[in-house]
């Protein structure tokens, strides 16, 4: 295996065990326990632990490398760049989405309803549709910025979905978004879709106001 495929392989699983909340942050990766956990030798686990440390998803703590932890300012700036791509994204979708792409989105709204209890499981089925709606875009530009951005959202250590009645209004929402494409509606799509994601930035501040109230009693 080449030294370059070493090291996309290794990147890709590291960046995909925070995704999924293996390493949280705060959390500490150490080399030779990366490499013995993917399999892969050192050399391309030190060089994608540089990688992530350049696109900030880690960061120093003296000696160590640890992954990165968003402060409200850097939470409110994330969600605004996220606000305006994704609701451009939503509008180009409206103007090229294919009939089968509508179909698909259309499915996964459905069958995300059976996932309203769990909300790992809707989280992740929430990104699929997310990504989906990217793609019915047909910019490969905007693709590759959505999906920087959405490499940081790996850094929240929690779902907005876990919040009560969230995900059914979420569902809710995505319906509302998906109907707008189909009706190749831009303006309504990316309405939709940015208050969509201000919908669930607001939750996501009332988590973390509730998790400070808890902590200061």
């Amino acid at each position: 295996m080449s030294e370059s495929r070493n090291l996309k392989d290794a990147y890709s699983l590291i960046l995909e065990a925070i995704d999924v909340g293996v390493y949280r942050p705060g959390d500490r990766l150490v080399e030779s326990e990366l490499a013995e956990r993917f399999g892969v030798s050192r050399t391309p686990i030190r060089e994608a632990l540089q990688r992530l440390e350049t696109q900030s998803l880690l960061t120093r703590d003296g000696r160590s490398l640890i992954v990165s932890s968003l402060d409200h300012n850097q939470l409110a700036e994330l969600y605004c760049v996220r606000s305006e791509l994704e609701g451009l994204a939503a509008r180009l979708a409206a103007r090229h989405a294919t009939v089968e792409e509508v179909r698909l989105l259309r499915a996964m709204v459905e069958e995300d309803r059976a996932l309203i209890d769990d909300p790992q499981a809707l989280s992740r089925a929430n990104k699929r549709f997310h990504k989906q709606i990217h793609l019915a875009s047909h910019n490969r530009y905007l693709v590759q910025q959505l999906d920087l951005v959405h490499r940081s959202m790996a850094l929240l250590a929690t779902t907005s979905l876990s919040f009560e009645g969230r995900g059914t209004q979420t569902l809710e929402e995505h319906g509302a978004i998906v109907e707008a494409i189909a009706a190749s509606d831009g303006d309504a799509a990316y309405k939709a879709l940015k208050e969509h994601i201000s919908r669930a930035f607001e939750t996501r501040l009332r988590q973390d106001s509730m998790s400070e109230a808890r902590f200061s009693v």
